[in-house]
């Protein structure tokens, strides 16, 4: 199946927004773990920042990772006419 312009232009977007989401996603899950002993002296709401993001920031991250990525697909779908349903 050959592929058009219009469905390689909406798999590049695919594809970037998803790598920028996955870099997002690996830097608030493995990068501040690994530096957590330089980032103790950030404090956030009176936690430090490692133990926050830990226990908090990391979850709420992946939430808006999550709501963005739905939102910015419907909107592509859309775009090039390969949403599902009426919504």
């Amino acid at each position: 199946m050959q592929l058009t312009e219009k469905h390689k232009e909406y798999w590049q977007k695919n594809l970037r927004v998803t790598g920028i989401l996955l870099a997002i996603w690996f830097v608030a899950t493995f990068v501040i773990g690994y530096f957590a002993r330089e980032l103790q002296s950030i404090t956030i709401i009176g936690f430090p920042f490692p133990f926050y993001m830990a226990a908090q920031g990391s979850l709420v991250i992946y939430v808006v990772i999550i709501w963005f990525y739905a939102n910015y697909m419907n909107k592509l779908d859309q775009k090039y006419g390969v949403h599902e349903g009426d919504d």
